[in-house]
């Protein structure tokens, strides 16, 4: 077991769960990784062998067929997988974020009608906030619903959709005026939709189009799509809680899950880094002994280690207070920060370490090189996060002049 990125006081539960998931990391990920990520090809034999873990249902309460495990068993759960291939975890990341906003903001029928089918993988989620003109200014949002009868009519453009294609589940957030009058602000005229979908793409249901996967410089292997409404008809009872107007709420509770998330897909990518650098830095001899004998190597390697366990703390502490059922945008923002911005600086010094051989396709330390730049950008960028941590503090350290 690697000395680094211990959590303390888990239960025997946890560690075997974290157990069963490294052993499967090990043997069925991090073995073809490189080679799926090269082909973008989507990992199908991964993702089954998720669902016979039950992983798509690790969150999702018992009583609906999951395993009812804390947001801190996940987000160790996606270090682990992240360690092994970050794509991985984006298909599960969404998948969560959607079955925590039913599990959370749901009425029962939507809660009963889902989870379950969620926790066996059979309903995929993806959730969709962002449009191609506003990135991070989520109360900028033009796509609508209008009310026509017992159902809602959608139409707009949506964007950055992980797992948009392979989804069957896409939790959309659009803006709804119906019943709140002029001047309200944007974001309490916000709604979240439930749509459900045939995986694919193309027109995948009368009215919502697909268009294909964009292209990126790494996170292959996950499909990221556009989603287009026109004239998408959506039932009333498909509102996510029934009412209108909370779905930006809805969303920023999902988001909180998510930012857990990306720190922790930070944690396992920058694990993986250092574990890339410090073996081959032992293996390499330059001047007559393994580069990890020189100073400057071995000052890198301190360096890489100190960030992998700071960034694990802040992550599991974010994890073990939103557990706590306490407000934690402040820790997940800063552990979101922290975990991406360490996370690209030990994927470089490992790249750095590799010397030419880093910049070799042959080598993972490529792929990961190419990875780690997305985690700055997932579920808002640092200065977004800047701005949430800025303003929380604000909050709890106003000045009683």
């Amino acid at each position: 077991m690697a000395r680094l990125a211990q959590t303390a006081g888990l239960t025997d539960i946890q560690r075997e769960i974290l157990s069963t998931v490294r052993d499967f990391v090990d043997k069925e990920i991090i073995p073809v990784a490189t080679e799926l990520e090269h082909r973008d090809e989507y990992p199908q034999a991964i993702v089954d062998g998720l669902k016979e873990l039950g992983l798509f249902g690790l969150m999702i309460p018992e009583e609906y067929g999951g395993l009812g495990e804390s947001l801190l068993t996940y987000a160790l759960c996606v270090e682990e997988i992240a360690r092994g291939w970050m794509s991985v975890s984006g298909i599960i990341n969404t998948h969560f974020i959607v079955a925590y906003m039913l599990k959370q903001h749901g009425t029962e029928e939507q809660k009963s009608y889902y989870l379950p089918k969620m926790a066996l993988g059979d309903i995929r989620g993806a959730f969709s906030m962002s449009e191609p003109a506003l990135g991070s200014d989520v109360s900028a949002i033009t796509s609508k619903a209008v009310k026509d009868g017992e159902e809602y009519v959608l139409n707009g453009q949506k964007m950055w959709l992980t797992n948009g294609g392979t989804s069957s589940l896409v939790a959309v957030l659009v803006r709804s005026d119906e019943g709140h009058p002029e001047g309200t602000a944007p974001h309490k005229s916000m709604t979240t939709f439930l749509v459900e979908k045939e995986p694919g793409f193309g027109e995948v249901r009368p009215g919502l189009t697909i268009p294909g996967k964009i292209d990126k410089m790494g996170y292959k292997g996950v499909d990221t799509t556009e989603l287009i409404m026109d004239g998408l008809r959506i039932p009333a009872d498909r509102v996510l809680g029934g009412v209108t107007g909370r779905g930006f709420y809805q969303m920023m509770d999902g988001v909180e899950v998510g930012r857990v998330n990306v720190a922790a897909r930070g944690c396992g990518v920058a694990q993986r880094a250092f574990e890339l650098g410090v073996q081959y830095a032992q293996q390499r001899h330059t001047f007559g002994k393994p580069i990890a004998q020189h100073q400057a190597i071995q000052f890198k390697l301190a360096e890489m280690a100190t960030k992998v366990e700071a960034a694990h703390a802040m992550m599991v502490n974010a994890a073990r207070k939103k557990d706590s059922g306490e407000r934690n945008d402040l820790e997940a923002g800063m552990a979101k920060y922290l975990a991406s911005e360490y996370c690209k600086e030990v994927v470089e010094d490992a790249f750095r370490i590799h010397g030419g051989y880093g910049f070799s396709k042959e080598y993972e330390i490529e792929r990961l090189y190419r990875e780690a730049p997305m985690l700055l950008i997932g579920e808002g960028t640092a200065e977004i996060q800047k701005m949430i941590i800025g303003r929380r503090l604000l909050e709890e350290y106003r000045f009683q002049g």
